[in-house]
């Protein structure tokens, strides 16, 4: 992508911005480079319970006048939390642009916590959570990845714990935020029918007096254990199975190809090997998929399936059967250029979401500095090789190696 412009505050903000001209709608986020892993084992599930109150009060406004400030307007405000990042964003008339950058700016710097409105949403959470784990499909994600990363703050549960969420007050937020907040590792991004330099000005007005602040904690990276099965009973009617292992982070070379592979293994497209074998073929499955999530320093592999538990060891035969397969044929030459095609069509309608494409522009210029030019990831797909491919099979896709957590009825 090369239409996009930076620019960069006094204070070390950045700001991303891409020019559209066939939209009326502005999107635009504040992003920061914080999240679930940066919390101690006390202040775990803080950074997401941040995202919530930061819609609960600031110095100027109310809860009320929060949520009625875009949305009176036709417009939206949202916001989430992950393991590396936590995101306020919005989506308005690109005439209300202003008012959507302020209020951002409003919630993300400007939160006061009230004791009172913590109270309430400590409740919100706490059915949050209780909703999670009555939805085993949802719990066992969660639970495998402490399963995979295992005593390390990359598989803690991004809500916290009961104990936890029952503890924080209104100085553990401030504290939080002063430990973990940097300048220099925020950016507001933006995609819209104006100038980046419309934005600038705005990003000026609101942005420019937050202090610079650019020194963070350490965080605590990750040192691969070694693979743990386990199995769990629950009150539910279908087994249901989460199995992987850790593997590239977001800078190794071979992430790309990696990705490849994986949406051959397990995508979200029908044609996917696994839903070919365990759905199609037998009827074992309503669904499988496979996902490669990368990190700063380490990446997770997971395969998730539900399944009738008389079918289990049937299935985790086929997914052995297909992993045999990646691992000693090697893709032939139509077969590597219709995976290849199909990759690119997918990556290519992901930027037909003007606010995907405005969230992805911050996190890649948080992680990897640059945005990415589509252009670029066609070419490092097509240089993919069918001997590389099944190399990272080899290397990834052995049973011995991956941890299992299995979800199954009483």
């Amino acid at each position: 992508m090369n239409d996009h412009e930076l620019i960069e505050l006094p204070n070390g903000i950045r700001i991303i911005h891409k020019q559209i001209s066939n939209t009326k709608i502005a999107h635009v986020g504040i992003m920061l480079d914080i999240g679930s892993r940066d919390e101690t084992p006390e202040e775990q599930g803080i950074a997401h319970f941040w995202e919530h109150m930061a819609f609960k009060g600031t110095k100027k406004r109310k809860s009320f006048h929060i949520i009625n400030r875009l949305d009176s307007l036709g417009g939206e405000l949202n916001a989430y939390t992950t393991r590396e990042k936590i995101c306020f964003y919005a989506s308005v008339l690109d005439n209300h642009l202003d008012k959507a950058v302020e209020l951002l700016a409003d919630i993300t710097f400007n939160s006061i916590f009230p004791e009172k409105e913590i109270e309430k949403e400590r409740m919100v959470i706490l059915e949050e959570m209780a909703m999670y784990r009555d939805t085993p499909e949802d719990a066992i994600q969660d639970d495998f990845d402490e399963l995979v990363f295992h005593n390390h703050p990359l598989g803690s549960n991004i809500l916290g714990t009961i104990d936890t969420v029952n503890s924080f007050k209104q100085n553990d937020f401030k504290e939080f935020l002063k430990k973990n907040l940097n300048t220099e590792r925020i950016i507001l991004s933006s995609v819209g029918n104006y100038s980046a330099k419309k934005l600038k000005r705005m990003a000026e007005k609101y942005l420019q007096d937050i202090p610079h602040k650019n020194h963070t904690p350490e965080r605590n990276y990750f040192t691969p254990t070694s693979p743990i099965v386990q199995t769990i009973e629950k009150p539910i009617t279908q087994a249901h199975v989460a199995l992987g292992r850790t593997s590239y982070s977001l800078k190794d070379e071979n992430r790309i190809p990696f990705f490849l592979l994986i949406n051959i293994l397990g995508g979200p497209s029908m044609n996917s090997r696994l839903n070919l074998s365990l759905r199609e073929k037998h009827g074992f499955v309503y669904g499988i998929d496979a996902s490669y999530t990368p990190y700063i320093e380490t990446g997770s592999l997971a395969i998730y399936f539900a399944t009738d538990p008389k079918n289990l060891k049937k299935s985790l035969r086929l997914i052995d059967k297909e992993f045999d397969l990646l691992k000693k044929n090697p893709l032939g030459h139509m077969q590597l250029h219709k995976a290849k095609q199909q990759l690119k069509g997918q990556l290519a309608m992901s930027e037909e979401n003007n606010n995907a494409m405005m969230l992805m522009m911050a996190k890649s210029i948080l992680d990897l500095n640059k945005v990415p030019d589509i252009n670029e990831l066609f070419e490092k797909i097509d240089q993919a090789s069918a001997e590389h491919l099944m190399e990272l099979a080899r290397q990834n896709f052995n049973k011995d190696e991956m941890s299992q957590l299995t979800f199954i009825p009483k």
